[in-house]
Formats: C-alpha cells, sequence, structure tokens
C-alpha cells in the first residue's frame, strides 16, 4: 500500500521540513505522518491515536510506523541540534543564551521498563508527606526566551535526556551516572553546538554543586545560576603568596559568615526593590543583598561566585539565597534569569495536559528513548509554527464572560496550529464521491474550536 503524505501548510513547511536531512525518504513519509497526527490527535499520543487523527485507521501496515520509533535508523541528538538552531534563530537571534535545566519524573509500570526506577513525587509530595511514584527519569534542557506574541518567558524544550535509576543500572550491570553528570553533559553538547554565544545555565539547588559548578566554569564556560544552601561555606579570596614562603599556596582565605547569619545581622545593608512580576504573582516588594566570596568545601574543587541573598519584608515567602559565578554580574540581572527558571515547570505541565507525555505506550527501550523527547520537543516546534501564523500580531484568544485572558498561552498555540493545518485547502482526507452534509457556519465554528482546544 502507498504510503500517505500529508501536504504541509506553506507557512509551516520550512519547520518541519528542517528534520527531513535525518531520515531516509520512506522513513521521512512516516515521519510525517507522525508528526501531523500528534499535532491533531486528542488524548493519548500514542502511534495508533496519530493515525486515526490523520484518517488512517484503515492502513492495514501501520506496524511500519510504529517501526520509525522502534526500529528505523535516525539519530536524537542530530535532530535536537537542528531544532536548537531553529529555536535561537528565531528567539534569541541576538545577546546570551538562557537555558534552564531541570528533571522530571514520567509516571509509567511494567516489567519490561527497564529504565524504571521509585522516585519522590515532587508534584505529589510536601515537606511532611512524601509519595513515592515509578517511572523514568528525564532530564531536560530548555531555551528560556522571550516571546513576543505571548508576552513573556517560555521554556522550549530542545533536548532530553533519560537518566536510568541506579537499581535498573545495578541490574543490568551498567555505569550509574548521577544527575549532575548528566546535566554536565547535556551543557557540554550545547555548548559544542554554539560556540561563539554566551550561553548562562539556570537550575535549582539539585545542580548547585561544586564539581558541576567548576567544570562548567572551566570548560565552557558557562555562566551558572542557581540556587544556594544558607549555610554554604563561603570564605575571601586566599592572600597574596610571599615570595620564597614554604608549601603549597592556599586554596582560600578566611572564612566568611554564613547566609544564615547574614540574613540575621542587624547590620546587613539590605537593597529594598519592587519587582515587575514574581513568579506570575504580579509586582512584588523585596530586599536583597550581595556579596563576593569563594564557596569551597575539603576535597572538592573551590568556585568564585556572587551570590545574593532575597527576603520579603512583608513575611510572606521563605528567604533564599542565590549563587552566580561570574562575580561581575549585578544582583538584580542574577534575580531576573533565576525568575525564568519557572517556565521550566510551566513547561512539564503542559506537556502533560496538551501533547500526552504519560500516555504513550511502548514498550521498546529505543522507541521508550525517543518518545517523550520528542514529545517535549513538539512543544518547541508547536511555538515556533504559532509564530509563523501570527508574524508579530497577537495569536486569536479563547476568552468567556468569566474568564478574561490577558496574553496567549500554549493551548491558544496548538489550537492556532490544528486551525492552521485544518484550513489548508490540500490537506484534505475525503474521498473523490463523498456525500456532502452542509453545516451552518456558527455551529462549524463551535465543532472546530471544541475540536481545537481538546486535550
Amino acid at each position: 500500500m502507498k504510503c500517505f503524505i500529508p501536504t504541509l501548510p506553506s507557512p509551516f513547511a520550512p519547520f518541519i521540513l528542517a528534520f527531513a536531512s535525518l531520515f531516509s525518504p520512506r522513513v521521512w513519509r512516516r515521519t510525517q505522518v507522525l508528526i501531523v497526527g500528534a499535532l491533531l490527535a486528542r488524548g493519548p499520543r500514542t502511534v495508533a491515536s496519530a493515525l486515526r487523527a490523520m484518517g488512517l485507521s484503515a492502513e492495514r501496515h501501520f506496524q511500519n510506523y510504529h517501526r520509525v520509533l522502534n526500529r528505523a535508523v535516525w539519530n536524537s541528538r542530530r535532530a535536537s541540534r537542528i531544532l536548537l538552531h531553529l529555536l535561537v534563530r528565531h528567539c534569541v537571534p541576538n545577546g546570551p543564551v538562557v537555558l534552564g535545566i531541570d528533571d522530571t519524573i514520567e509516571r509509567r509500570w511494567g516489567p519490561q521498563i527497564k529504565a524504571r526506577g521509585i522516585y519522590r513525587d515532587p508534584v505529589r509530595s510536601s515537606h511532611s508527606h512524601v509519595v513515592k511514584a515509578s517511572g523514568l527519569r528525564w532530564i531536560s534542557l530548555m531555551l528560556l526566551a522571550p516571546i513576543p506574541w505571548a508576552g513573556r518567558v517560555w521554556a522550549l524544550p530542545f533536548l532530553t535526556a533519560l537518566a536510568p535509576s541506579e537499581r535498573s543500572c545495578q541490574q543490568y550491570r551498567r555505569h550509574h551516572k548521577k544527575l549532575t553528570d548528566w546535566a554536565r553533559q547535556l551543557l557540554l553538547q550545547t555548548r559544542r553546538w554554539l560556540p561563539q554565544r554566551q550561553l548562562v545555565m539556570v537550575g535549582d539547588g539539585a545542580f548547585a554543586a561544586l564539581d558541576l559548578l567548576a567544570r562548567l566554569v572551566a570548560e565552557a564556560p558557562f555562566l551558572c545560576i542557581t540556587r544556594l544552601r544558607l549555610d554554604a561555606r563561603l570564605y575571601q579570596p586566599p592572600p597574596r603568596r610571599h615570595r620564597g614562603r614554604p608549601g603549597r599556596p592556599r586554596i582560600v582565605g578566611r572564612r566568611l559568615p554564613s547566609l544564615k547569619q547574614v540574613l540575621t545581622d542587624s547590620a546587613t545593608a539590605w537593597t529594598r526593590l519592587r519587582i515587575s512580576q514574581w513568579y506570575g504573582q504580579g509586582p512584588r516588594l523585596i530586599e536583597l543583598t550581595s556579596g563576593v566570596a569563594i564557596w569551597y568545601h575539603g576535597g572538592l574543587p573551590p568556585v568564585s561566585l556572587r551570590w545574593v541573598l532575597i527576603r520579603d519584608p512583608q513575611g510572606r515567602f521563605d528567604s533564599q539565597a542565590l549563587l552566580c559565578t561570574d562575580a561581575n554580574q549585578k544582583p538584580l540581572q542574577i534575580l531576573q534569569w533565576f525568575q525564568m527558571r519557572w517556565q521550566v515547570e510551566v513547561t512539564f505541565q503542559e506537556v502533560r495536559t496538551h501533547l500526552g507525555v504519560e500516555t504513550q505506550r511502548q514498550w521498546s527501550d529505543l522507541a521508550i528513548a525517543r518518545t517523550t523527547p520528542v514529545l517535549l520537543g513538539l512543544f518547541s516546534l508547536v511555538t515556533l509554527l504559532a509564530g509563523r501564523l501570527c508574524r508579530g500580531s497577537h495569536l486569536p484568544l479563547r476568552q468567556t464572560a468569566w474568564y478574561r485572558k490577558p496574553h496567549p498561552t500554549f493551548s491558544d498555540a496548538l489550537a492556532a496550529v490544528r486551525s492552521g493545518f485544518w484550513r489548508h485547502t490540500g490537506f484534505s482526507l475525503s474521498p473523490p464521491k463523498s456525500n456532502l452534509v452542509k453545516i451552518p457556519r456558527p455551529i462549524f465554528q463551535r465543532l472546530r474550536d471544541a475540536l481545537c482546544y481538546a486535550a
């Protein structure tokens, strides 16, 4: 049976065809079907649901589409590189490239899933109650870029890796790598892809590791921003060494007071600022103080940094500390970069809600390693396609009398892209002698709206 090839709308073709070089012609024809089908499908994102969305429920050789994920030869890392260059070219052509990194748990069960482990569920757990979840741990690197038509920063995934659990590595006699080891590999790979750009890494406290920060600063180099423990051991720079003095030179100087002591010291000078946006909660009045120090712990390399201590004069959130490996950066700039990290959590939630992450049902090791990164990358591809549709204008918003949205969300972007496919004249799967049923335009628009915004 001849493979069906969807006709791509002209605004979308350059972005989708950019990945054609990764596949053989036969595999690429089926890959286009899966890409468009995953965009149009509702509910679970399985190969079967993508085929149904494309009108291929009667396809007898459906197993060939499964082989795109579990057997076909193509390089997912090259696909990440192509996606990254598309994102950088259209979202941040100039200036520093800010990258957010974080891990997430894909809840999956099944004895055939080799990399599965038991992890603390960060969504369902709290400080007093821990919930464990069985699943796969993914570490994802995302571009934090302002989206003009959305009016805010979005986190756009482009490189995602599976981090097998320690138990599975012991069971299959593989070397287990810590989360920071995976982070170092992903970040150094990105540096090789963007050798001429200034790269800023933003992460949470899990990536505040001396060995990771020291290697990124020395090898990449990266400008790293993470949380910092209030009891971290901070030191002054080492004193000047006199000529002829025996022994090895000192690594650090006199120890400084901990940030917990700085926080409670009445002599600490605080600067009061009003932040226009505080984690999406509107304007917020904060106080901050900053300093330069060397973070050092025995047996680990020292890291020079600028620390920023933040507190709420009204006491509505706990005080927190940030670090930046570039001591010349201003505290306000460090805070603004770190606030962008919150969009990483938003993206993880959006791909679960609208792109079907955790609904795929592959059991092959290769298909598992490919499907979730593809769905995360689909979030970035939808953002690019929606930007191509609006071309500087605003996307249509789904408004109601009881809820007014000031800016588009990902559901609006996905709806616009789906509508763009359906409006294209060449995208028709009806047979030439089909029966025609006339539908009044208001009813047709209501049906299209319901399909576009379905999860």
